[in-house]
């Protein structure tokens, strides 16, 4: 905490007054701000552990569903058969705005092929096995994509957390008690200039009224003189 240099006057008062206010105002919008956007990524995190047991689970079967396909089918006829897939994949990105932070939501669209099924290959030389696989590949791709679009979101809110976090802390730690101290300090010195200005304009009357006695005596003292005069 430490004053601010400026000059003790009642304008500069003024001035800290509404700057102190607009930094506490301020702070509580960035608190609230600060603690719906923690809500919000734990939220996002609990959803994102779903999403990855989930995801993990889908291509855990399809890895498995692949290796056993390797293991019976002719490694030539495997790589001819998932040569030319029979759907195309697209994915299309848009935003969404969660307290003022923009995070991407993920659309999963699958063009397929009126004439083509999800196995893009004939069944002669082929396995069940090797179904299975594509099958579970193919399930697998939404919950990845799910899982993706949660982890950037809550990459992007806890860059923001902690941005709003170091805004609220300087506010809090430094700016306001700054600004308390520097209009506690100019209160004082305006007390003591105020004290100092009644001392002194004491310090004058006493002075004047000392002159006008001081003048009055005199005029007493030559009125008695004439007087006497006077009588004599």
């Amino acid at each position: 905490m430490a004053r601010l240099n400026v000059n003790p006057t009642r304008m500069e008062l003024a001035r800290l007054k509404k700057l102190l206010a607009t930094a506490t105002r301020g702070h509580k919008l960035l608190k609230d701000k600060l603690d719906e956007l923690m809500k919000q990524f734990l939220d996002i995190v609990r959803e994102n552990k779903r999403l990855r047991e989930e995801a993990e689970k889908a291509l855990d079967e399809a890895y498995k569903s692949f290796i056993i396909a390797r293991a019976v089918m002719n490694e030539e006829y495997m790589g001819e058969a998932l040569m030319m897939p029979g759907n195309s994949v697209e994915v299309s990105v848009s935003e969404k705005n969660i307290m003022s932070v923009h995070v991407p939501k993920f659309k999963f669209n699958t063009n397929e092929n009126e004439k083509a099924d999800v196995c893009p290959y004939g069944y002669a030389f082929t396995s069940a096995e090797l179904d299975n696989a594509v099958a579970s590949f193919s399930a697998a791709m939404e919950p990845l994509l799910r899982l993706a679009e949660s982890e950037k979101s809550a990459q992007l809110l806890a860059q923001e957390i902690e941005k709003t976090r170091r805004r609220v802390n300087a506010l809090e730690n430094v700016m306001i008690p700054n600004y308390e101290e520097t209009i506690k300090y100019i209160r004082m010195k305006l007390e003591e200039n105020e004290r100092a200005g009644t001392t002194r304009m004491m310090k004058v009357k006493d002075m004047i009224a000392a002159k006008a006695i001081e003048e009055r005596k005199k005029q007493d003292k030559l009125q008695f003189e004439k007087t006497e005069k006077e009588i004599s």
